[in-house]
């Protein structure tokens, strides 16, 4: 343990910082870091290099994870046609691209959170490529940015993404705080600023992005409305310029270097003093980033000189490391990385379960437990010992769970395993020690080994892996195409198709149909072969990808594989395939569908190719046909007449004669049309029935012209009716007998409406003109219905003898309708009069119908 802790640092009582090195550089770079643009993505991003054959100056960042080179060898010995070229590495160094630059010159670089490398150009100009050199898209920071070029630029990132910040030639700031919804701000004017500022940075306050400046010895905050002066508290006397700013990974502290040599540090806010100290250097450092774990007690700034490291805090002593090369720091969430031209190291505050574990004659539960565990394998008697001391003071658990924590702050895989073998062994002498939290370790720490292997080159710490999550850093690796080590870690955490091995693979079959020099039946029966069935992959998402990328063929393949057809139809519309998104659509047995490509290809085709598309899929003709008698009904009368369809038309023009035509003209000549399509169509029912209605229309608008009554719209029976029921009985007859009304009906039509004027004693005439073809019991009826007892008896006599025995008994008449019952001597009629006499007070008549009953029953 001893030899373990050489590496440590103490920076006052508090901390202790450590630097190993991550990686040996594999890099072979031919020019100095000093003379590149040189930028890292954060959580052991990509690098990427701009070598521009001159110092550029301070400002440079770098990123943890990949980084991009952009070389450049325009230097004044050489010619001056040669070009830049654009490289990206891994942390480790491995080259993932490399591309020439032919576009202006480049000011800044930067990663996005997604990361993208984003190129800021002289004339504000931001071109973003992806990992592997792919160009993604460009945007302009605006025409004030083109006029006045470019001095420095930021990349940074919010809550809402990555924002670009410019400082022009006007001395003027525009940034955006998103990229990926560019929105420009033009920040306030600094007042009588005529210089470039001696150094400024990007703060994030209260979800708002401000610049925050410093002009010699002021400061200056600019926001989305004003210029404000601001003060650090506490700052030491003397001081005329700010000579290097830095903002903490999580913004919320500031660190100001100033030309006295010294180092103000503090609330981004400006509100409050952490504290001050004096490194006795004047001169300005190359780059300065703070270096503080979360949730740690200790802040400390990382300042970096051209063969100088120091690290300082709230402490009279520094810590100084010597750098034998140009180095560039990197941020990070619990420290800084050290990229230069052969290493890749890693500095950190060490962590409190590893400090107190491995510190010299550490008395810690952690400690003690893992040198039983040694002790154990050692065979010696002295792990009992330990072990009951641990037992003894009741830190069993304790000192598992500290040995559990610090495993996971450690680099090396041997360190990580004693530590867990400690872990393991103490478990065994507990009785409730829930595993959840050794199994999670063990699980984190082999995944984090895997993405830290050297080819892989992403070096993630455990506290940056926990804030990024698993699902991001699945991402990640699908980006860098790195695809079966995604689905080997999904399957080994047992994650949810849909989130794990589904999403990965088809993130992998859209890069596979970016491969051109494949045929699209190859590419698409390997997709197929891969993904099958696999829940949660969608082809139509991959067909897109291949449609972007011109390859339509491939794209209609893969969507043969699509199972369901709303995914498949609009791919196929947005294609142009409109008939073979028509036939998908039909297939699907979707009517909302069917309509969305119909009203697609009416759009698209002219009227007759539109037609003539519809007649070869009956079940779209019947459906647009169904549409349009609802919403275009003269474009239905054209597909009838193209069709020839005289039955269809006849009824279009019959709907028409009532639904637009107002005029009685107008319906007439409808219906005229439609009797001519019917005679065409050989239904001369349908014919004969139209003619009927005209000559009843024509007939019915006299009528309305004599009498002044409202005729028009009535069917036939109604205006039969309406005349009986207006005294015109004479006109009823003659029209019944134009329109061949039967008998029956009339005289139904015409007890009806008499009986509702109550007209009995026309109604009386009326059934002694002739014999009633209806017979008499309706006239019973229909006066008892008008509560007319009276008028109802005169009809009871005249009914015939089947139906006598109901009349008197609709009448009331027991006495008579017993007498017909026991004349007929017919059981079920004097049941029926028996029914209806129980419980009155006829008792002569109930005895008179119960005799005749029974002598019936006897026969």
């Amino acid at each position: 343990m001893d030899c373990y802790t050489a590496n440590w640092n103490p920076l006052g009582d508090s901390a202790f910082y450590r630097k190993y090195e991550l990686y040996s550089m594999a890099w072979d770079l031919k020019e100095e870091l000093r003379d590149c643009l040189v930028a890292a993505a954060p959580y052991g991003g990509p690098i990427g290099l701009y070598h521009m054959g001159r110092v550029w100056g301070a400002g440079q960042k770098i990123s943890s994870r990949t980084t991009a080179l952009l070389r450049s060898p325009w230097r004044k010995e050489k010619a001056a046609s040669a070009r830049p070229v654009l490289r990206i590495y891994s942390a480790s160094g491995v080259l993932l691209a490399s591309l020439p630059w032919k576009s202006g010159p480049v000011v800044s670089l930067g990663w996005s959170a997604e990361e993208e490398l984003l190129c800021v150009q002289e004339d504000g100009a931001v071109l973003v490529y992806g990992l592997h050199g792919d160009f993604r898209r460009h945007f302009s920071m605006g025409n004030e940015v083109l006029q006045n070029r470019v001095l420095d630029a930021r990349i940074f990132h919010t809550e809402f993404g990555s924002g670009v910040a410019i400082l022009t030639g006007a001395h003027r700031f525009t940034l955006s705080a998103n990229v990926g919804d560019l929105k420009l701000r033009r920040m306030p004017e600094v007042p009588g600023l005529q210089a470039a500022p001696s150094c400024w940075t990007t703060l994030c306050q209260e979800r708002v992005a401000h610049i925050l400046l410093a002009v010699g010895p002021d400061l200056y905050l600019l926001d989305h409305a004003a210029c404000s002066t601001v003060t650090p508290p506490g700052l030491a006397p003397g001081v005329s310029s700010f000579l290097q700013m830095a903002v903490s990974f999580t913004y919320r502290h500031l660190a100001l270097f100033t030309d006295t040599g010294y180092i103000w540090m503090g609330t981004a806010s400006l509100k409050e003093k952490l504290c001050e100290f004096n490194c006795s250097i004047r001169t300005p450092p190359k780059q300065m980033v703070w270096c503080s774990r979360p949730r740690s007690k200790e802040r400390a700034v990382v300042v970096a000189w051209e063969r100088r490291l120091m690290v300082v805090g709230d402490a009279p002593e520094s810590i100084q490391f010597v750098l034998d090369e140009d180095s560039y720091l990197v941020p990070e969430l619990d420290g800084v990385r050290i990229v230069s031209h052969s290493t890749h190291e890693f500095l950190h505050e060490v962590p409190v379960a590893s400090e107190e574990i491995f510190k010299i004659a550490s008395m810690a539960p952690g400690a003690l437990l893992l040198e039983a565990q040694k002790e154990y394998e050692k065979e010696s008697q002295k792990a009992d010992e330990y072990l009951r001391e641990i037992q003894e003071l009741g830190q069993l658990t304790q000192a598992v769970q500290q040995c559990i924590d610090a495993a996971g702050h450690e680099h090396r895989p041997d360190m990580q395993k004693s530590l867990l073998r400690a872990a393991s062994f103490g478990k065994c002498f507990l009785d409730r020690f829930p595993p959840d939290s050794f199994v999670r370790m063990c699980q984190d720490l082999r995944v984090l080994n895997a993405v830290r292997d050297y080819h892989i080159g992403i070096p993630l710490t455990y506290s940056q892996y926990k804030q990024l999550t698993i699902q991001v850093l699945l991402d990640r690796l699908v980006l860098r195409r790195l695809y079966p080590l995604a689905i080997q870690i999904c399957e080994y955490l047992r994650l949810p198709e849909v989130q794990g091995v589904s999403r990965i693979l088809a993130h992998w079959a859209c890069y596979k149909v970016q491969q051109k020099d494949v045929s699209d039946e190859d590419v698409a029966r390997a997709i197929n072969q891969k993904l099958g069935d696999t829940p949660g992959v969608s082809y139509s998402d991959i067909a897109a990808r291949a449609y972007g990328c011109g390859r339509t063929e491939l794209a209609i393949k893969l969507l043969e594989y699509e199972p369901r057809s709303g995914e498949q139809v609009p791919l196929l519309l947005k294609m142009k395939r409109s008939k073979l998104a028509l036939s998908k659509a039909i297939e699907s047995g979707d009517t909302d569908l069917v309509f969305t490509v119909l009203l697609h290809l009416k759009n698209e085709l002219n009227r007759g190719d539109f037609f003539m598309t519809l007649r070869n899929q009956p079940m779209a003709l019947s459906l647009y046909r169904q549409f349009c008698k609802h919403q275009e009904l003269e474009t239905l009368k054209d597909l009838y007449n193209q069709d020839d369809n005289h039955q269809e038309l006849g009824s279009f023009h019959i709907r028409a004669s009532y639904a637009a035509e107002e005029r009685i003209e107008g319906r007439v000549s409808a219906l005229q049309t439609a009797a001519d399509a019917f005679y065409k169509a050989k239904n001369e029912f349908a014919a004969k029935a139209t003619e009927d209605q005209m000559r009843l229309l024509r007939l019915q608008r006299r009528l309305e012209d004599e009498l002044g009554d409202r005729f028009l719209d009535l069917s036939l029976h109604d205006t039969v009716a309406t005349l009986i029921l207006g005294g015109h009985n004479k006109r009823a007859e003659q029209l019944a007998r134009d329109f061949r009304i039967p008998d029956k009906r009339l005289w139904w039509l015409k007890l009806t409406a008499l009986a509702e004027l109550e007209d009995w004693e026309e109604l009386e005439k009326f059934s002694k003109s002739k014999k009633s073809p209806i017979g008499y019991l309706p006239f019973v009826e229909i006066c008892m219905k008008q509560h007319n007892k009276y008028e109802a008896k005169k009809y009871a006599s005249r009914v015939g003898p089947e139906q006598k025995v109901k009349a008197f008994l609709l009448v009331g008449d027991m006495a008579q309708a017993a007498d017909v019952a026991i004349e007929h001597r017919n059981e079920a009629e004097l049941s029926l009069v028996l029914s209806h006499c129980t419980g009155t007070t006829d008792g002569p008549t109930v005895d008179k119908i119960q005799r005749a009953r029974a002598q019936a029953q006897k026969k």
